[in-house]
């Protein structure tokens, strides 16, 4: 259970910012850490790219395929997400922590 409620997180994350990715790379960019979204080139890049491996394999961890590897995968999204989005940004110090116990649960799955 603990799985499928983690992984839909990420499945409704992802699709609800393809329907206002300009919100997001907006955030990106006015972040103190938003240098990090131009190493995959644009922040635009990076946020569509980012949903969509966020996506599959927020799927792939409903399913319950390949869990160890998509938890990975995911605590690689979200440590950049973190810093970009949470750091420095004291209005929004409860999604900090929110983001922190996600990747309490996805370093779970990413051991066991």
């Amino acid at each position: 259970m603990l799985r499928i409620l983690l992984s839909l997180i990420f499945i409704i994350a992802s699709t609800s910012y393809f329907f206002n990715p300009a919100k997001t790379v907006s955030k990106l960019e006015n972040s103190p850490m938003g240098f990090i979204g131009n190493i995959l080139g644009t922040p635009e890049i990076a946020v569509i790219l980012s949903r969509i491996v966020m996506l599959i394999v927020g799927v792939s961890l409903l399913l319950g395929i390949i869990t160890q590897i998509a938890s990975i995968v995911l605590i690689a999204i979200v440590i950049p997400i973190t810093l970009t989005a949470q750091i420095g940004q004291l209005p929004t110090l409860g999604l900090l922590f929110k983001n922190i116990a996600i990747l309490g649960g996805l370093l779970f799955f990413s051991i066991n």
